[in-house]
C-alpha cells in the first residue's frame, strides 16, 4: 500500500465507524444520566487527594460526573496533582494522565472534561484503526462486525470514561498496523506509547518482535528493524520504572504498589477453575452476581481467543494471549476474574475471532450487538451507582 493512499483509507475507516461511535456515545451519555439514583447507590470511594463526587448526584451535570468512578479518580488525581510515593498511584502508568493534563491546561483547568475528551477521541480513532487493520488482515465484513462488537461489549463504557483503555487500544492497534505495513519506526513509537499507558503494554514489544521473526521466516529482511521497534516499545516500560527509581529509590514501585489491590500470583488454569466454582456456587449470595458477571463475560472471550491462537499471525496471538494470561496470573483471590471484563476490551483480535465465529454460524451481527448492548445497559447503571464493576 502506498503512503499516498493511507489518508484516504483512514478517512474511509473513520466514516465507517462514526455512526456506531455516535450511537453508542449518545446512548451511554443518556443512560449514564438516567442511571443516577436508578439503584440504591453504594458509598462512594475516594482516592488520596481526590474526593469522590457525592451520591445521589442528580441534575444535568451528571451527564459528566456520572462517569467519575473508581480508577477514574486516580487518573484525574494524577493528572491534576501528579504522583506521590507510597499511595498506590505508581500502579497507574503516566501517558493517559499526561494527555489529560495537557488537554485540561488548554481548557483552562477542567480535568474531568479533558479526560472525557481524551477518552472519547482516542476511542473513535481506535475504532477506525481497528477497522482498517481488520479489513486488511481479515475482511470488510469482519471489520464491520468487530467494530460493532467492541462498541457494544457490556463493559465498553470504560472506553468512554476517564480510563486508559481507549488510549491503549489506539496505540496498540497503531503499532500493529504500522508493523504489518513495514513501518517499523512508527510501530516502535506507538509501542512505546502503549507501554507508557498500561502495565500490560510490555506485551506490545513482544508481539512486535514476534512479527519480525515471522517475517524473517517468510523470507523478508526486516529482523533488525523489527527488533529495534520492539526495543523502542520496551523502553516505555523501562522509562517509567526508571522514573520511580529516581523518585523513590524503588525501581519496581509500579509493581510493588499493585499490592494495594491485594493481587497475588495464581496459575491461569487455577484462576479459571476457582472462578468457575465461585461463579455457580454462590449465585444467591450478596457478591454472587459479581462473580457470575465476570465469568459470563470473560469465558466466551477466552473461548474465541483459541481460534485466534491457531489462525492468526504471531503478532496478534502473542498480544491477545499475553494480554489474557498476565491478568489471569495476578488475581484478587476472593474474586479471581475481578476487572477482567475491562482488561479484555483492548484485545481486539478476540473481537475479530468473535466476528468470524458469528459469520461462520450465520448469526446476524445486530443480534450479537443487541445482547451486548443489553449487558451494557445493565452494567453502566451499576458502575454509576458505585457497585463493584471496575
Amino acid at each position: 500500500m502506498s503512503a499516498a493512499t493511507e489518508p484516504v483509507r483512514f478517512r474511509e475507516a473513520l466514516r465507517a465507524v462514526l455512526p456506531t461511535f455516535l450511537a453508542v456515545r449518545l446512548g451511554t451519555l443518556v443512560l449514564g444520566l438516567l442511571s443516577v439514583g436508578l439503584f440504591p447507590p453504594l458509598d462512594p470511594v475516594s482516592v488520596p487527594g481526590w474526593p469522590a463526587p457525592p451520591m445521589p448526584d442528580p441534575g444535568w451535570h451528571a451527564l459528566f460526573t456520572a462517569w467519575e468512578r473508581f480508577d477514574a479518580l486516580w487518573f484525574l488525581r494524577i493528572a491534576e496533582h501528579g504522583y506521590a510515593t507510597g499511595d498506590g498511584s505508581a500502579a497507574f502508568f503516566p501517558l493517559y494522565p499526561m494527555a489529560v493534563r495537557l488537554v485540561s491546561t488548554l481548557l483552562g483547568g477542567h480535568p474531568l472534561a479533558a479526560a472525557l475528551l481524551v477518552s472519547n477521541a482516542a476511542f473513535l480513532l481506535a475504532l477506525a484503526v481497528v477497522y482498517d487493520l481488520a479489513r486488511s488482515e481479515r475482511s470488510g465484513s469482519v471489520a464491520r462486525t468487530t467494530v460493532l462488537l467492541l462498541a457494544t461489549f457490556p463493559t465498553a463504557f470504560f472506553f468512554l470514561a476517564p480510563y486508559s483503555e481507549p488510549l491503549f487500544l489506539l496505540l496498540a492497534a497503531l503499532a500493529f498496523r504500522a508493523a504489518r505495513r513495514g513501518r517499523w519506526a512508527v510501530a516502535g513509537a506507538a509501542g512505546l506509547g502503549a507501554a507508557l499507558t498500561r502495565n500490560v503494554g510490555a506485551i506490545v514489544d513482544v508481539a512486535l518482535a514476534a512479527e519480525a521473526f515471522q517475517r524473517r521466516r517468510e523470507g523478508e529482511r526486516c529482523l533488525a528493524r523489527g527488533l529495534l521497534a520492539a526495543v523502542a516499545a520496551a523502553s516505555g516500560t523501562l522509562l517509567y520504572l526508571a522514573s520511580w527509581q529516581l523518585r523513590s529509590g524503588d525501581l519496581l514501585a509500579p509493581l510493588h504498589q499493585q499490592a494495594t489491590w491485594q493481587r497475588s500470583f495464581s496459575w491461569p488454569w487455577s484462576t479459571l477453575a476457582q472462578a468457575t466454582r465461585i461463579a455457580f456456587r454462590y449465585v444467591g449470595q450478596t457478591n454472587g452476581p459479581y462473580w457470575l458477571i465476570d465469568w459470563v463475560l470473560v469465558v466466551p472471550v477466552l473461548a474465541v481467543s483459541v481460534l485466534a491462537l491457531v489462525r492468526y499471525r504471531w503478532i496478534f496471538s502473542v498480544y491477545l494471549w499475553g494480554g489474557l494470561l498476565l491478568p489471569l496470573s495476578f488475581v484478587f483471590p476472593d474474586r479471581p476474574l475481578m476487572s477482567m471484563p475491562r482488561f479484555v476490551l483492548p484485545l481486539f483480535p478476540a473481537f475479530w475471532a468473535a466476528a468470524e465465529v458469528l459469520e461462520r454460524q450465520r448469526v446476524p451481527p445486530w443480534a450479537a450487538a443487541a445482547v451486548g448492548a443489553a449487558g451494557l445497559g445493565l452494567l453502566l447503571p451499576l458502575y454509576v451507582g458505585w457497585y463493584y464493576i471496575f
